[in-house]
């Protein structure tokens, strides 16, 4: 079956909950023991050891949803794609270094199968949003549709939230900020259906062949792409002044009434003294694993990384400091010279 459809019927599938793995239940057993003997002519009290069992939570149901979702296995590791070794030993199932001066492709793992992408979708909301020439300074205000219903995750923008709508962009870029993304694709001349057919007409722009996106935010996983098609974008994003200081800012700081809040990158690469990064996006749901594209100079190259389902907490850095490791110590490096990182 090719990865396209395949990738349809694993979403529909995750969604309606046939892919989740079952949840391990736990039962615990109160234990209680009596002894009785005579000393010195006296009867001992009985004595007893009872440890009781805690409490069941008040939502059994909910947690077990929780956990088996946590449980689901990634689209990539469904279509077996960890199973391809390749000479770094990434933890990511896919894949692509490629020079961003020559096109160059120096490295590459299962670069076309096409995957869920998660928060990278953002990086195409922000280049929809600049080229379209609405005004930054714009004051947008989070509404109750943009929390998020996909997922169900919170946001520290509440409900009339109003912001600029660069301060919105800076927020979806540096930090992720699911609502800020969403009132980003909202507010878009036309509503966000409009918004969401503009984003994928650019990538039809673009060539980018195997993406395709439902709404601005990553958190479906219909949001659907391949690493070839992401180097692309970042290619093209990184092109964006704007796009380049909002994704590749360490920390900014929002007015929000009265009060001061303080976001922080969800890339610590950023502010490695090891990195020249000059755009960087990151990405995570279940079923994408953690996604990261950057654009970085090392060894006197400008390099396009991508890294999709990566499984681990530090994994995609991970990856991305083996490449680093690998150009730094071979600075011509090319796919033909490519041997193995010990």
């Amino acid at each position: 079956m090719h990865l396209k459809t395949f990738a349809t019927f694993v979403s529909s599938a995750v969604l309606s909950g046939c892919l989740l793995a079952p949840c391990l239940l736990m039962t615990t057993q109160a234990e209680a023991a009596t002894n009785n003997s005579k000393t010195n002519g006296k009867t001992a009290t009985a004595q007893q050891n009872v440890r009781k069992a805690k409490p069941a939570t008040r939502t059994p149901r909910k947690a077990a949803v929780v956990a088996a979702a946590a449980a689901a296995p990634t689209f990539g590791q469904l279509y077996g794609l960890h199973a391809v070794d390749d000479p770094l030993d990434l933890k990511s199932s896919v894949a692509l270094v490629m020079d961003q001066d020559t096109n160059e492709v120096l490295f590459s793992k299962n670069p076309q199968a096409v995957l869920p992408i998660a928060s990278i979708t953002k990086l195409m909301t922000a280049l929809v949003v600049v080229e379209a020439g609405l005004p930054l300074d714009e004051k947008l205000t989070i509404s109750d549709a943009d929390k998020d219903t996909e997922k169900g995750t919170g946001s520290r923008l509440a409900v009339g939230t109003t912001l600029p709508r660069g301060e919105l962009m800076h927020l979806a870029l540096m930090a992720s900020e699911n609502r800020a993304a969403h009132a980003l694709g909202r507010n878009y001349p036309g509503g966000l259906d409009a918004f969401v057919a503009a984003m994928n007409a650019k990538a039809r722009e673009l060539g980018m062949d195997d993406t395709h996106y439902v709404e601005p935010t990553g958190l479906s996983s219909r949001n659907q792409s391949s690493a070839k098609d992401l180097a692309a974008l970042v290619k093209v994003a990184h092109e964006v002044p704007l796009l380049r200081e909002y994704s590749t800012s360490k920390a900014h700081s929002v007015t929000v009434g009265r009060r001061q809040m303080a976001f922080r990158s969800t890339n610590g690469l950023v502010s490695s003294r090891d990195w020249d990064i000059g755009l960087q996006k990151t990405g995570f749901i279940n079923e994408a694993g953690k996604c990261l594209v950057m654009q970085a100079q090392m060894a006197g190259r400008k390099l396009i990384m991508v890294f999709l389902d990566s499984t681990g907490k530090y994994a995609r850095i991970g990856d991305a400091e083996r490449v680093r490791k690998w150009i730094s110590t071979n600075p011509t490096a090319s796919a033909a010279s490519l041997s193995k990182v010990e």
